[in-house]
């Protein structure tokens, strides 16, 4: 297990996340620090696509999202914060990532958020 962290644009505290160690996961801790713009999704997760594609070498075919959920959607190369459960179920191309320490109240509002994403030593 490894752990990010996650600092919104305009609030002091923090966010973490626990991520588990599988190829997806290098490949994509290989693309930190990174800055991004997280946009509503379905009124359940915030998105943004990535720099570059992840590698889902080994990784299952789907998953299905529940809150609190960090995952990659490879069919369209973007990051996914989930803070509410997936309405469509499970998902191909869904992969987990990890798991958020808590989901901000910033997640749930409709407006676009700021971010940065960093590796924890």
């Amino acid at each position: 297990m490894m752990k990010i962290r996650i600092d919104i644009d305009g609030t002091q505290q923090p966010l973490f996340a626990t991520l588990a160690i599988t190829p997806t996961v290098e490949n994509f801790i290989k693309q930190l620090p990174l800055t991004l713009t997280l946009k509503d999704y379905d009124s359940t997760e915030k998105i943004a696509n990535l720099p570059h594609k992840l590698s889902t070498q080994s990784a299952p075919n789907g998953y299905a999202g529940k809150a609190g959920d960090l995952t990659y959607y490879a069919p369209w190369g973007n990051l996914a914060f989930f803070y509410k459960d997936s309405p469509v179920g499970y998902a191909n191309g869904l992969v987990f990532l990890g798991r958020l320490d808590a989901i901000p109240q910033q997640f749930k509002q409709n407006q676009p958020i700021k971010i940065s994403i960093s590796q924890m030593k």
